[in-house]
């Protein structure tokens, strides 16, 4: 499919828990901070995905912890795009600070159009960005 998109950001104090790990929660924020990034350099703006008449939703989302990110780390998210049907999409992600691999995981979203909220076909100028 794609080369992957990578979004780099920095671990904050107020992310960590009382073990002085990142809360497990904080890698969806993560994820979808990176995923709206992606779209960003693919795509457009969100105002694009928005003259499309187009948004997506997380239908299903599995995360395999492997190692603890700390305050101050530098996390690299690695977002390849590993399948494009027809409704959907799924992300693989990689959650890294230098050579550690912190999390990894996929993520299926689903284009809905936003005025329903059911199911809508990929438009070809997203799936193109996407596959690109």
């Amino acid at each position: 499919m794609s080369s992957p998109f990578t979004h780099r950001l920095r671990v904050r104090y107020s992310e960590c828990d009382q073990q002085g790990v990142v809360f497990n929660g904080h890698y969806l924020f993560y994820y979808d901070v990176a995923v709206v990034e992606l779209f960003r350099e693919r795509v457009g703006t969100w105002d694009r995905m928005s003259e499309l008449n187009l948004d997506i939703v997380v239908a299903e989302t599995r995360l395999r912890f492997r190692e603890g990110a700390r305050f101050d780390d530098l996390l690299d998210i690695s977002m390849p795009v590993t399948h494009l049907g027809n409704t959907s999409m799924i992300v693989t992600p990689e959650f890294r600070s230098g050579d550690r691999l912190i999390a990894d995981g996929e993520v299926r979203h689903v284009f809905i159009d936003p005025r329903t909220g059911g199911k809508t076909p990929m438009p070809d100028e997203v799936r193109a960005a996407l596959a690109a």
